[in-house]
């Protein structure tokens, strides 16, 4: 939407307002009197509620008789508003609305003595521009004897009967019975969750939250989930990237509903970790046999799958001639062996289920799931996964040690060289296999205990099952596909597997760091993709050794490491909004000055600006200047073609980037930046 501020000078025939009350009189010993603003909009006009998304809420400096107070205006229940285009404008209001606010008046108030209060009401008006209005409203009422009203809200007016229907819209806490919550699910994403405490009893149709302190994006999708039982409601709801804080903790808003009443929210935010072990709590005794039998199907498929990981399958028939060699012709000790081979997978996975289960007892500091939202653990879960792929792809090799381990254990006679052997096989199958124990880690922290537990343990039993089948059958080993050089297409094949996941790392990095750290990401992988490069030909079986490059490769790995760490922001780091001319002129409202950058990620030039006025000489100087002065600090993203964007600079008699303006409080026109700039040169345009 294209928006630009009116010409100087205030507008009001797009919204006519005016002050009225319920009645023309009040009794002089009333401890309140209930008064509104009027705003009568024209077609196609809007104004905007407390928390607008974009715009700014309507506002009253009062000018009362001595004595008298006002408090807050008490906003009734929003909508979205719309500009002629169809596009999403924010939150607010059309056609005539009424905002109550209470004042109270002083104590010995003389009968029959009018009273004239005064007010300034400022208001932001939109269509397809945004204008700001104003006017001087004032109302004169008088008061009757003591106690001559005996009957509340009772109005004498049309205007009166409005501003009653008002009060009447105003959210009310939830009516007694009714439940709501708000569990943090995801990294910005919020559930918000509406129990009405009887199955008859349904939530009203057409949902929608408004939030009171611009938490969740007001121009983003409330999906509205299953309900798990009657009479519930549940919706995601997306944190704006311009909450403060970044995380919420509480929640403040209004749920309204396409009939009915509004009410109001406050409520504290749950952690993802806690939601989930609520959800399990509260959801697991509901969990049907049905249910518990597919995921744990699923588990024990996932744990046959790992069988043919290339650390895993070259294995399994060699395993099973040594459980024939140690137990001879006996089928009881050949079963023995199978067993005890059995148990040591197993052990291994409870031990796993059981470091989780510490892991979700630890809550927000120790859970699993919060450890993706660590950009952090996502980038060293990305570059090892990485490595992975490399050595399956035959760039380098790694893992002789475990190999010779697995033969040292081949060797061991007894049923403990059985049990140790199947703690191996878990311990090689494991690094393999990440993309495959997702799932369980997730059901391990979503489900209770026990039934987590039981998951890891049906995954344990599909790894040791071929194992088991070939004990108690050995002539079947002669089925199974001798080694050759299939096997080696067969493992650079499951390098793409992992080539996918680290896509995806990278693609939840890309929603947790900024533009030039994702960039650094970018390129730490590829050093470290240089690096390991550097140590498979360092230690190539047939190349003589090579000491100097192999340090050099480790070092290397180092530096790639440090450098693509993500960092978390600081507070001194600036925070940009989306540019639009309707931001500008909004900022401009305020009196702030705006800072905007018109930029590409194709431009060279333009990141070279960045890094030169935020990363290089005179950078802390300039972020001080823009942090004491409360600059604002627009984004205008050419990367993709963007009409807007380019109308914008085509005013400007510019046709590329980069293309910066720095526009002053006071100042008709913004200053045009050079193409090429410095900290200094900023610092100069913002009159520092």
């Amino acid at each position: 939407m294209f928006v630009v501020l009116a010409p100087a000078g205030v507008a009001r025939a797009q919204v006519e307002a005016s002050l009225v009350a319920l009645k023309a009189t009040f009794p002089a010993d009333a401890g309140k009197v209930v008064v509104g603003l009027r705003l009568a909009h024209q077609p196609k006009w809007h104004t905007y509620w407390v928390a607008p998304g974009t715009g700014l809420p309507t506002s009253l400096a009062w000018e009362l008789p001595p004595g008298w107070s006002a408090g807050p205006i008490q906003w009734p229940a929003p909508h979205r508003v719309y500009d002629t285009g169809g596009h999403l404008a924010g939150n607010g209001y059309e056609g005539v609305v009424y905002l109550p606010v209470e004042l109270k008046p002083p104590a010995g108030l003389a009968a029959g003595v009018p009273v004239t209060l005064r007010a300034k009401a400022e208001w932001l008006m939109c269509k397809d521009v945004c204008k700001p209005g104003e006017a001087l409203v004032s109302l004169t009422l008088t008061p009757t004897a003591p106690g001559a009203l005996t009957t509340a809200n009772v109005t004498d007016s049309e205007a009166g009967e409005g501003l009653l229907a008002a009060m009447d819209a105003v959210p009310q806490p939830l009516p007694k019975g009714w439940q709501a919550e708000v569990t943090a699910v995801e990294s910005k994403t919020l559930r918000l969750t509406l129990r009405t405490g009887e199955a008859k009893l349904a939530v009203p149709p057409g949902a929608w939250f408004f939030a009171e302190d611009a938490a969740i994006a007001y121009d983003l999708p409330q999906v509205a989930g299953k309900a798990s039982r009657a009479g519930e409601y549940s919706a995601d709801l997306k944190v704006s990237d311009y909450a403060e804080p970044a995380e919420p903790t509480r929640l403040r808003g209004v749920i309204t509903f396409s009939e009915g009443p509004a009410y109001a929210l406050d409520l504290p935010v749950t952690p993802a970790a806690a939601g989930k072990a609520a959800a399990a709590a509260d959801e697991g005794a509901e969990l049907g046999a049905a249910a518990l039998a597919g995921v744990l199907a699923a588990a024990f498929l996932g744990g046959l799958i790992l069988n043919l990981m290339p650390c895993v399958f070259p294995v399994l028939g060699l395993k099973v001639l040594g459980f024939v060699q140690q137990a001879g012709a006996d089928r009881k000790k050949i079963t023995a062996h199978g067993l005890v081979f059995t148990s040591g997978v197993l052990l291994s996975f409870w031990l796993l289920a059981a470091v989780l289960a510490l892991l979700r007892a630890g809550g927000e500091q120790l859970g699993w799931g919060f450890q993706l939202q660590e950009p952090g653990f996502v980038f060293v879960l990305a570059a090892g996964l990485l490595a992975f792929a490399m050595n399956l792809s035959g760039v380098f090799e790694f893992g002789l040690g475990a190999t010779a381990l697995g033969g040292g254990l081949q060797q061991k006679q007894g049923l403990a060289g059985s049990f140790f052997t199947g703690v191996l096989a878990t311990v090689v199958a494991t690094p393999c296999s990440a993309p495959f124990l997702a799932p369980a880690l997730g059901a391990a922290l979503a489900l209770p205990v026990a039934s987590s537990f039981a998951v890891f343990t049906a995954i344990g039993l599909g790894l040791s099952a071929p194992y088991l089948a070939l004990a108690a059958f050995p002539a079947a080993v002669r089925a199974l596909p001798r080694p050759g050089a299939w096997m080696e297409t067969f493992k650079q094949g499951m390098a793409f597997l992992l080539y996918g996941t680290v896509g995806l790392m990278v693609w939840i990095l890309a929603g947790q760091v900024e533009g030039d750290g994702l960039l650094a990401v970018f390129l730490a992988l590829t050093g470290l993709a240089f690096a390991l490069w550097l140590y498979g030909r360092a230690t190539a079986p047939a190349a003589r050794p090579r000491r100097g490059l192999l340090v050099f490769s480790l070092v290397l790995v180092a530096a790639a490491v440090v450098y693509g760490w993500p960092r978390a922001a600081t507070a001194g780091d600036l925070k940009w909004e989306p540019w639009s001319a309707e931001r500008v002129a909004e900022l401009r409202v305020e009196g702030r000055p705006v800072y905007v950058d018109f930029t590409a990620r194709w431009c060279f030039t333009c990141q070279t600006n960045k890094k030169a006025i935020f990363a290089g000489p005179g950078s802390e100087a300039l972020r001080k200047v823009f942090q004491e002065r409360k600059v604002a600090t627009l984004r205008a993203d050419w990367t993709n073609r963007d009409p807007l964007i380019t109308a914008e600079l085509k005013r400007w008699d510019r046709a590329a980037v980069p293309f910066n303006l720095v526009y002053l409080p006071g100042v008709a026109e913004p200053k045009v930046l050079p193409e090429l700039l410095t900290a200094a040169t900023v610092r100069a345009a913002l009159g520092d």
